[in-house]
């Protein structure tokens, strides 16, 4: 495996930022790292490379120890973090080429740095400074700089963020053709993007992991993996709807419109229909829509006390 964590806890004075926590990552993966902000992802990745020490536990990256062997697990690992270091006043093509000397690539340095220009699209860019480019284009180059070693594990906080819709197709396509060799670890908040990407996620909530599994696997982990979206001409109250048999979860987006999910979404419908007819009213609508990544991950956060975990 790639990436070893055990038993790992990050304690800041009092508050476990990361509260013994394990998980593994094989070469081929893409895995998204979920959570709510202050979940302790951040603090994960920068465990993992070598930027902070744990409080306890075990971390190993390419079967080297986070913090006895640092060095080697830095030759290993590429790291684009949430807020992109860059080196404003220098042009694209120099610092690749300053970050190539850094990494001693020695005489492949200006053929990674070429490759890595055109990889990520900076061709028309690499001859400007870096303080002139927009925040996706910056973003480009921190990924040239991460992936710039050919590192075996690239781990990637917020990669997206600030990217055009053209440019985000780009990006994905080249984490994708990354993630067939290597091992790619991505922390986001655009659900949209973990399913695009993503064989599979972690999901941790306020220092624990809640849930890991394949991406498929944990869209059908609610209910049946699909909803109800109902809506009411009158008010109805959501307990009503809470009692009615098979239902497991209701979600409030109105006075008259409600989220159901349950067991069999057949039995459900026949339960709405016979509430609505002793509430005397109508259903103005009620369609089914495919559970998605971020219902899921809103059911595990949400809840500050949950410490459900799905089977891998």
């Amino acid at each position: 495996m790639s990436v070893h964590v055990k038993h790992i806890t990050k304690i800041y004075g009092e508050q476990k930022a990361v509260d013994d926590i394990n998980f593994e990552v094989n070469r081929g993966e893409i895995v998204g790292f979920l959570g709510p902000n202050g979940a302790g992802k951040s603090t994960t990745m920068k465990i993992l490379t070598c930027f902070i020490p744990q409080s306890s536990g075990e971390a190993h990256v390419c079967g080297f120890d986070v913090v006895s062997e640092s060095m080697e697990v830095r030759k290993k690992v590429g790291y684009l973090p949430e807020q992109n270091p860059l080196y404003l006043d220098m042009y694209v093509r120099e610092y690749l080429q300053f970050m190539a000397k850094l990494r001693n690539l020695g005489a492949n340095a200006n053929r990674q740095v070429e490759s890595m220009i055109e990889k990520t699209g900076l061709t028309r860019e690499r001859t400007k400074r870096i303080g002139q480019l927009s925040k996706g284009y910056r973003q480009r180059v921190g990924l040239a700089q991460a992936m710039l070693h050919e590192p075996e594990v690239l781990i990637l906080d917020e990669p997206t963020s600030g990217l055009d819709p053209n440019q985000l197709v780009e990006i994905r396509s080249l984490i994708r053709e990354i993630g067939k060799d290597k091992t790619v670890i991505l922390s986001t908040h655009i659900m949209q993007e973990v399913e695009a990407l993503c064989n599979r996620a972690i999901i941790i909530n306020q220092g624990k992991i809640v849930a890991d599994d394949k991406i498929e696997a944990l869209q059908s982990s609610l209910s049946s993996g699909s909803r109800l979206i109902i809506e009411f001409r009158d008010p109805v109250h959501s307990d009503l709807i809470r009692k009615m048999e098979g239902v497991n979860r209701v979600e409030q987006m109105g006075d008259l419109r409600f989220a159901v999910e349950g067991d069999s979404i057949d039995i459900i419908k026949e339960k709405v229909f016979q509430l609505a007819v002793q509430q005397n009213t109508i259903i103005q609508s009620m369609n089914q829509e495919e559970q998605k990544l971020e219902s899921v991950f809103r059911s595990l956060t949400q809840n500050s006390g949950s410490s459900k975990k799905s089977g891998k």
